[in-house]
Formats: structure tokens, C-alpha cells, sequence
């Protein structure tokens, strides 16, 4: 019997459950009119897809792992979206895009991989005069970096903290469960093994979950020198 472990695990559809923070966040701005939004770090596009149906506006997302972006692609074809969303593997150190291009930009647990002072830099050259950032991360990471944001060109104007503990509640630990119904429906296969990067996420994450509570905020960019 052919059998496809994470297929059936189907991780990204365990991950649509954030969308309504996502939602929650976008109705927290201003209104804008078709408005243009960079998604950094758009992975296989779950975030992106939402703000194309929220905003009406035109959505660019940018990636460096290319597996990622091809399911992304597959996910745009179906849901008609091809005129509105465009992807490209790039780094949000050098976007390519020229200045003050977007009236918005999303992050969804990228920024805190990487260098905060470039990838700001970066998110501040090609973001629009009086355009908004918004930030999805760990609360604790967040708060450790504000006054970077600040140096960097942005205004804190809004924030809301996501539900205690709900990476453990609301994803891991329905992972969790699934993943064991999975060892014990298909025991012995070789396939198994697919879930053992998962598995070590869903201990790091129970050790301690409030470790992992996270936040939204949005950001306004103000005038910046480098």
C-alpha cells in the first residue's frame, strides 16, 4: 500500500486555525483601497492567500525556499488568484523592488531569524510614506527589539496579544494526536519517519508553551536616515 505520511498529516491545514489572527490583525489598520502588500517570508502563501481575500489589493510574496513557493504557486492556480498574487525567491535583505513600492508589509514569524537591522532597512526603503508594518512574533522577542524598530523608522501604533498558550492548544497538541493515531494506524512503516522533525517541535513547544505566546504588532513607518 503507497501511503503519503505527511499528506495525511497535512500540517498546512492544521495551520489555517491562526488565520482568524491574522484577520483579526488586518481589520486592526486603516482602511486602504486596493492596496499593494509585501508578504516576507510568505512560505507556501497560508497568510498571503487570507490578505488577497481581505484586501482586494494586489499581494507580492517573497521566499528563499523555493519548495515552498512552488506549493504556493499550485495553491494561487486554484484559487484563481493569479492576477493579484505574484512570488518570487528572494531575500527580504534585497528585495529588488524599487522605492516606496508597497502600502503594506506583513511578517508572520520570519523577522526574528534574521537581521533585524538589514531586514528593516530593507522593509522600510520599499514601504510607501505613512505605510504600515505589521509583525507576528513572540511576545519576548518583540518587546527585546521595539527600540530597534524605532531606530529603524517605525511607530508602534497598535498591538493585540494572542491567546495564552495557543501554539500548544490550537496546533501542537491536535498534532500531537494526529500523529499518534498515524504510528498506530500505519505502525512499522519507513514512512514514519517523516514525522520525527514534527514530533521534535511538538516537545520543545510542550516543555514550556508559554515560552511560545505571541503577539501582533502594528507599526507605522516614520521618517528614517540611515
Amino acid at each position: 500500500m503507497s501511503i503519503d505520511i505527511l499528506k495525511e498529516l497535512n500540517a498546512e491545514k492544521m495551520r489555517e486555525v491562526f488565520l482568524k489572527y491574522t484577520r483579526k490583525a488586518f481589520e486592526m489598520l486603516p482602511k486602504m483601497e486596493n492596496p499593494c502588500i509585501l508578504d516576507i517570508g510568505c512560505g507556501s502563501g497560508t497568510p498571503s492567500i487570507e490578505l488577497a481575500k481581505l484586501s482586494d489589493g494586489e499581494i507580492t510574496g517573497i521566499d528563499i525556499d523555493q519548495a515552498a513557493l512552488d506549493k504556493f504557486k499550485l495553491k494561487i492556480e486554484k484559487e484563481g488568484l493569479s492576477s493579484r498574487i505574484k512570488i518570487f525567491n528572494l531575500s527580504v535583505y534585497n528585495t529588488d523592488f524599487s522605492a516606496e513600492s508597497f502600502n503594506l508589509i506583513w511578517d508572520e514569524g520570519v523577522l526574528h531569524i534574521l537581521n533585524i537591522k538589514k531586514s528593516l532597512a530593507e522593509i522600510n526603503r520599499v514601504l510607501k510614506p505613512n505605510g504600515f508594518l505589521v509583525v507576528g512574533e513572540g511576545i519576548k522577542w518583540i518587546k527585546n527589539n521595539l527600540k530597534v524598530f524605532t531606530k529603524c523608522g517605525f511607530n508602534l501604533i497598535n498591538k493585540f496579544i494572542l491567546p495564552e498558550e495557543c501554539w500548544w492548544r490550537e496546533y501542537y497538541l491536535p498534532m500531537e494526536k494526529k500523529i499518534k493515531e498515524l504510528r498506530s494506524k500505519y505502525k512499522k512503516s519507513k514512512e514514519l519517519e517523516k514525522l520525527k522533525a514534527y514530533e521534535r517541535e511538538i516537545n520543545m513547544v510542550k516543555k514550556n508553551p508559554k515560552e511560545f505566546d505571541c503577539a501582533f504588532y502594528i507599526f507605522q513607518k516614520i521618517n528614517y536616515k540611515k
